[in-house]
């Protein structure tokens, strides 16, 4: 586990030049006479984040306590900050960033944009729970479609520990490393999430569905999925090895997903003929 500790001078040269980019009437304050620093003055930061002005200026001058995740968020306001520097001020001050953002369900035209230009890559875009929101054809040829009327059917952690026929697409001798790949995948998703209510359902049917998952779940290993090797085992081409190649998205809760063929194996050649050959699918049942 990374020790998180707050770098009290780099934290106060933050907050020094976020004070000195804003102007009084950005933030609702009379400009007033005789104003000699730029931006704001401390006490008006202070002022504004709902603090004691002496606070402030010890954190100004590298002294001052660590401030709690509601001080930083106090002063974020204050500071007029975006996401990211809200998120490095949080770092500074040794805290952890606040959830941001997330697209959810929602696949950019970006992104979408993506997979129409790589016609002959299997490429998926999958949530961080493991829901497939979109896939290209084929991807849809390679690895099947998804189930949209179950509840979790196109999430691919619930289909591995409650579907035997999604295992039967990859080699025996495999399936007790994918299983610990997509747990420690999902505990540093459901981790980022904190409580969130989709992450808990999702977690709690595995439990319920499959003792393997529950066994796995509390082993409580991290791991985000970033890259690794799988072995296919198509009913079309044969079994086939790839590189998948994993990128995020910027919220950081989408990951799209290339399936690439690893340099110097017969890949590339079976994607091609399974382009040519035609639609073949597994069937999934959620």
């Amino acid at each position: 586990m990374i020790t998180m500790t707050i770098d009290r001078a780099e934290l106060a040269d933050f907050l020094r030049r976020s004070r000195e980019r804003l102007r009084p009437q950005d933030v609702g304050l009379p400009v007033g006479p005789r104003r000699r620093t730029p931006g704001l003055r401390r006490e008006e930061v202070a002022q504004l984040a709902g603090m004691s002005a002496d606070y402030y200026i010890r954190l100004e001058q590298a002294r001052g306590p660590q401030p709690s995740p509601e001080m930083l968020a106090a002063l974020a306001r204050a500071l007029r900050l975006s996401a990211d520097e809200r998120d490095h001020l949080h770092l500074l001050a040794g805290r952890r960033p606040p959830a941001g953002r997330t697209s959810g369900d929602h696949v950019s035209p970006g992104l979408l944009h993506l997979l129409d230009q790589l016609p002959a890559t299997p490429v998926q875009v999958i949530s961080d729970l493991g829901d497939v929101l979109v896939q290209n054809a084929m991807a849809r040829t390679l690895l099947g479609g998804v189930c949209e009327v179950s509840e979790h059917g196109r999430n691919v952690v619930w289909r591995w520990f409650t579907d035997p026929g999604q295992r039967a697409a990859y080699p025996a001798d495999e399936h007790g490393y994918y299983s610990r790949l997509h747990v420690a995948d999902l505990r540093a998703a459901v981790g980022r999430r904190a409580g969130d209510t989709a992450a808990t359902r999702l977690v709690e049917r595995l439990r319920e569905a499959s003792e393997e998952f529950g066994a796995l779940w509390e082993l409580h290993e991290v791991a985000v999925r970033r890259a690794s090797r799988m072995r296919v085992l198509h009913p079309l081409i044969g079994p086939v090895d790839l590189d998948c190649q994993v990128l995020l998205a910027p919220e950081g809760d989408q990951r799209v997903v290339l399936y690439t063929p690893p340099a110097g194996s017969d890949a590339a050649e079976r994607l091609a003929l399974l382009k040519v050959v035609g639609t073949g699918q597994f069937t999934t049942t959620g």
